[in-house]
């Protein structure tokens, strides 16, 4: 099989590239390097074998259809997007152009190249605004609060426009709040990242609002695991899965684990709340036991535990001017 996987060199991109050389597939990459890393797919190219092709294109480049009509994928996996939720709120309209338009540029190259399915990274975290129910079904109401929730939501109505009207498959992973080795510390990263690398390098972390909001951490060897059963024929088709734990961490109980495991005994500083951040997020993901077979295999510590220990092994990477 042929897959092409956008925000390949993302650290779920990567990690699912990877995946998918494993399992004995071609795999097309293809990132901006905005937030990406060709040091991420270091692995996928010493060991691809001819198997493996890297394109920076940015999702908005009209070459990005021809690239797909001429590498004939079965199989998009589409991760790359505008991730920074705050970006979205200062400036929606770029938010859109690149999470709306690229993408539509996307599935017009797939639609063309005879793309069998198309597996989507949606946000579990905002497709749900602001959930009455934890852990959130998928069934829940889905009224995003930020336009970079809205934005993958229109995604996941296109995606359902192009199966009803050309037999495109899809499935959407609704992902939780992902963390794990290779997540940048200074981009649009989660707090697990953030808070590893300010503990590995000995400074003050901050927590916004009391520390009480909960998160529901999924480790990313466990999403791209979900993606890869995603991609088969006949599964999952045409739904939006959730993939996450169903628990909820307080980000106090998240600093609280880390500083143990960095034997760290200064404490946090508080910071006022953002504006508009969400209080409780949980996914229910018994969906994706039932269509995916997949659960989520890595405990939060043990995940904790791997991702530190990534970080230890990186020097400290300088800070970018505007953090």
């Amino acid at each position: 099989m042929r897959a092409l996987v956008t925000g390949g060199a993302g650290f779920v991109g990567s990690g699912l590239v990877e995946r998918l050389l494993a399992e004995g597939h071609d795999v097309d990459a293809i990132d901006n390097l905005s937030t990406g890393s060709l040091a991420n797919l270091a692995t996928a190219r010493a060991r691809a074998g001819g198997r493996f092709s890297f394109h920076r294109f940015d999702l908005r480049s009209a070459e990005l259809v021809d690239l797909l009509a001429k590498r004939e994928p079965e199989v998009v996996f589409h991760l790359a997007a505008q991730a920074d939720v705050r970006v979205s709120i200062d400036d929606p309209a770029l938010d859109a152009g690149i999470n709306v338009v690229g993408s539509l540029h996307l599935l017009e190259g797939a639609r063309r190249a005879g793309t069998r399915k198309v597996v989507f990274a949606g946000s579990g975290g905002t497709l749900y605004g602001a959930p009455t129910d934890l852990p959130t079904p998928e069934s829940h109401e889905r009224r995003p609060i930020s336009p970079y929730g809205v934005a993958k939501k229109a995604v996941g109505d296109y995606l359902h426009y192009y199966e009803v009207v050309h037999g495109l498959d899809y499935t959407v992973l609704a992902l939780a709040n992902v963390y794990g080795p290779r997540q940048d510390p200074f981009g649009e990263a989660g707090v697990v990242a953030i808070f590893a690398r300010r503990l590995l390098d000995g400074e003050q972390v901050m927590i916004y609002g009391d520390g009480h909001q909960t998160r529901d951490f999924v480790y990313v060897g466990d999403v791209v695991d979900a993606f890869s059963r995603a991609k088969e024929p006949g599964v999952a088709t045409g739904l939006v899965v959730n993939v996450g734990t169903g628990v909820e961490t307080t980000v106090n109980e998240l600093f609280a684990t880390m500083a143990g495991l960095t034997g760290t005994a200064t404490e946090a500083v508080h910071a006022p709340a953002r504006t508009g951040e969400l209080i409780r997020s949980a996914l229910d993901p018994r969906l994706a036991a039932t269509e995916l077979d997949w659960r989520p295999a890595t405990a939060l510590e043990d995940g904790l535990s791997a991702t530190l220990d990534w970080f230890r092994s990186r020097p400290p990477a300088p800070r970018p001017a505007a953090v």
